[in-house]
């Protein structure tokens, strides 16, 4: 019977390696997969933790999605939308704490005004800032036309979850209607890729219906797909939401946590190049979760810059870590705990996927071969 230790030696992971390290059920098994993945992580990207400042731009959705606390339909939700002063405020804040980007996040929304709004948001951002300086996006699905609008305003990377690779389970927790398509979802996952972008895709992990089968495609498609960075997390459950009624379905929430780590480690491992995020429903679970994503082979922290008045009303599940800090208060005790498990927060540096720039650098030289 195969081991643990020869399938981490292995130069390639096949689907039923990925299964089995996805079911390991023993501590020293676990331990021994994020110290590999660790090892991936120190190897290929140093010790080095990158920010990305989260501003949730507004929870106006067009969208139901079964899991979502902020979905169209729920009533119980106070909706905002932040100022565009707002934003340069929290950007000019980001600055002064020697950030090097930002990530604007909203609820979806696809009209012509909310295109504008966005296009001279980025121009206003790029005013302030300086050319290094980061802007990604996670503005859910819109048409190649508007990726590229913004793109030549200055964003340089996006972020799409696909939430899960598989169509059956997609379309068990998305509504069946055309606004919540699998195929337009992969199309914009391409068109993202096209238009230039640092791509960034991502699952959820431990929803109900979900098997370990389709974990393990989950992680194959994210390298099929070539993607530059990841967000992966726990499912956490939301009342409020029609896949609530299936919670008796769930993994008990260490384990889905458990898996999240074991996910961020394969992943790191198959694609050792790539941004991953260490996302804040790690930390809802466990106090130290993001660190121990980091620890598993994570390198991207996303802390939230929200002002503090929004912040309770953008819930897309409950427990939420961190909505009652302010933003400098947060940033004190990320540092802190970063150093706590031996790494830094590089604040000098842009933070830009290194498999986005390997990427680009053949695909250029292979352009220039094929016209020379």
């Amino acid at each position: 019977m195969i081991t643990v230790s020869e399938i981490l030696n292995k130069q390639e992971l096949s689907k039923e390696d990925i299964i089995y390290l996805l079911s390991i059920t023993s501590k020293e098994e676990h331990d021994a997969l994020i110290k590999k993945a660790y090892s991936v992580k120190e190897s290929y990207l140093g010790k080095n933790d990158y920010l990305r400042g989260l501003i949730e731009l507004s929870n106006q959705c067009k969208k139901n999605c079964l899991y979502c606390g902020i979905r169209a339909e729920n009533s119980k939700v106070s909706r905002y939308s932040i100022s565009d002063e707002e934003v340069l405020q929290v950007t000019e804040f980001a600055l002064k704490n020697k950030f090097t980007g930002i990530v604007l996040q909203s609820g979806e929304q696809s009209n012509a005004h909310f295109t504008k709004r966005i296009t001279e948001l980025i121009i206003k951002i790029k005013k302030i800032t300086y050319p290094e300086f980061r802007i990604t996006l996670s503005l859910g699905e819109q048409s190649f036309e508007t990726y590229k609008e913004w793109f030549d305003a200055g964003a340089q990377r996006y972020l799409l979850r696909i939430e899960s690779s598989g169509e059956e389970l997609y379309n068990k927790i998305h509504p069946d209607n055309e606004l919540h398509d699998y195929k337009t979802r992969l199309q914009c996952l391409e068109n993202i890729q096209k238009v230039g972008y640092q791509t960034g895709t991502g699952v959820m992990i431990g929803l109900p219906f979900q098997t370990i089968e389709n974990l393990a495609d989950d992680l194959l498609f994210l390298k099929k797909m070539n993607i530059d960075m990841a967000g992966m997390g726990p499912y956490i459950e939301h009342t409020d939401t029609p896949l609530y009624k299936h919670k008796d379905l769930l993994l008990p929430i260490l384990e889905r946590f458990n898996l999240s780590l074991r996910m961020i480690a394969i992943l790191r491992i198959m694609m050792p190049d790539i941004n991953i995020v260490s996302t804040t429903a790690l930390q809802s679970i466990v106090p130290m979760g993001r660190e121990r994503g980091l620890k598993a082979g994570a390198n991207v922290l996303m802390p939230n810059l929200t002002p503090g008045k929004y912040r309770s009303s953008y819930l897309l599940y409950e427990n939420k870590a961190c909505i009652d800090e302010e933003a400098d208060e947060c940033l004190d005790c990320l540092a802190n705990r970063v150093k706590m498990i031996g790494e830094e927060i590089a604040y000098s540096e842009d933070g830009d996927s290194k498999h986005f720039t390997l990427r680009n650098r053949i695909s250029l030289e292979f352009n220039e071969k094929r016209l020379s």
